[in-house]
């Protein structure tokens, strides 16, 4: 099952969603309509209750070049700052896209097929898992242009590698390859065929308890700004929702039962 629009592609492969950002010729920067395409494609992983996993890619040879700077008005002029402002599509399309994206209710993975720029490095780190080629990149471009990381890069950046490198890369905007961010903890794994690793990886986590992943990634992005006694007592809480659902039941039978559980998400 597969459906297109100009700049999104959008399939299903059993249990799982593949979105495929799709503006090639500009190395699949965002604009206006992309986000939207995306957050449509998103919205309709969610709505399909048989989805419960989704993997994130690009077309072409890169994944996402962040903003497509053609978007804002440079025209010169007496209003040109007001004109350029990019706070303006901060608020109105990455922002949104960044929020839905973080809170689907099923896990994401990422195939990083090339280089991720400025936000596109941000939406990787916005999923759960990233497997990316050898070739991929990573680069936080805001500083060649004036600007400060943004989509969550200043949150994201230093909870994945630490504020000695997120400084250091954000400050110098030098290109990152994929094998170094891997040993710095910015994605999981590089492989030659990092779209196919990640289907494999997505079929795993479609196969187990959906809500307990989720619940899981809650917890771990909110753990920072809690102490551990708060973090004990939501641990506790979270545990307590989840012994009502199906797949607790199931998982616990199985395991006394010497048997493979057989998970449904709920």
């Amino acid at each position: 099952m597969t459906s297109s629009s100009e700049t999104v592609l959008y399939a299903e492969d059993g249990a799982v969603a593949v979105v495929t950002l799709n503006r090639p010729e500009a190395l699949n920067s965002f604009s206006a309509q992309m986000h939207l395409a995306f957050r449509a494609a998103l919205d309709r992983a969610e709505a399909n209750r048989a989805i419960r996993t989704l993997v994130l890619t690009g077309a072409g040879r890169g994944f996402c070049a962040g903003a497509d700077l053609v978007d804002f008005d440079f025209t010169p002029g007496p209003d040109l700052a007001q004109r350029a402002d990019p706070g303006i599509t901060i608020e109105r399309n990455f922002n949104p896209t960044m929020r839905r994206l973080m809170r689907l209710r099923m896990p994401t993975v990422c195939a990083v097929n090339g280089v991720a720029a400025g936000a596109g490095a941000s939406v990787v780190m916005a999923c759960d898992i990233a497997i990316a080629a050898p070739s991929a990149s990573f680069i936080q471009a805001f500083s060649k242009i004036g600007l400060v990381p943004d989509c969550g890069g200043t949150w994201l950046l230093p909870q994945r590698i630490g504020l000695a490198r997120a400084l250091a890369l954000a400050l110098t905007g030098d290109k990152l390859g994929a094998a170094d961010a891997k040993a710095m903890g910015m994605i999981w794994d590089v492989q030659d065929d990092a779209l196919g690793a990640a289907m494999a990886m997505a079929q795993r986590l479609a196969a187990m308890p959906t809500r307990a992943l989720v619940a899981t990634r809650q917890l771990l992005r909110a753990a920072h700004t809690h102490t551990l006694d708060e973090q004990l007592d939501v641990e506790r809480d979270m545990q307590s929702r989840l012994g009502f659902t199906h797949d607790y039941i199931e998982g616990v039978t199985a395991f006394l039962q010497k048997r493979k559980p057989e998970f449904t998400g709920n």
